[in-house]
């Protein structure tokens, strides 16, 4: 599902409403109506769904897309420095690159935190191998590791583990 990243249009009906509400809250307060104070928390929410909205449109949901990657899934993350991401076992090297990248531009954020004093953000792929029946193993393709407080798509380090590669298996040629 995709959701529309162009908030402007909602930015200026959120602030005509609250310019509205504004002016019926002052006009309340010069004709002394009851409802006055009702209307100064109606204004202040509206002013604050406002800013809001705003917000949102600066950016907060927009991802970026690298050319050649595949959909992957988060399944951990730590919120400060770790993530590992699933991605399917049909992966090819260059594919997996691409995904690392696109991972490590979308989940970057200035919030994350350095624990236990390392700086450094690292997301690692993995994916599952099934053996035979009943035995799942996971096997981590590669990592992507970027400095924390920068945000520069050049500081991102691809590291691509070959033997790991070497062990999914081969398409059938058709």
């Amino acid at each position: 599902m995709n959701f529309p990243t162009d908030f402007s249009p909602y930015v200026q009906y959120s602030a005509i409403a609250t310019l509205v509400f504004l002016g019926l809250t002052l006009l309340a307060f010069v004709l002394k109506w009851g409802i006055r104070f009702r209307l100064v928390g109606v204004t202040s929410f509206m002013a604050v769904i406002t800013i809001s909205i705003f917000g949102l449109g600066l950016g907060l949901l927009t991802k970026n897309e690298i050319p050649g990657a595949v959909r992957y899934t988060r399944v951990y993350d730590n919120g400060g420095t770790q993530v590992v991401i699933a991605v399917p076992t049909e992966i090819t090297e260059t594919q997996l690159d691409a995904t690392l990248r696109q991972a490590s531009s979308n989940l970057f954020s200035y919030g994350r935190v350095g624990i236990g004093g390392t700086n450094e953000f690292i997301i690692r792929a993995r994916t599952l191998l099934h053996p035979k029946e009943g035995v799942t193993i996971p096997v981590y393709l590669g990592q992507a590791t970027r400095p924390l407080g920068e945000k520069q798509d050049n500081a991102v380090k691809i590291e691509i583990f070959p033997k790991a590669l070497a062990q999914l298996p081969k398409k059938a040629s058709v």
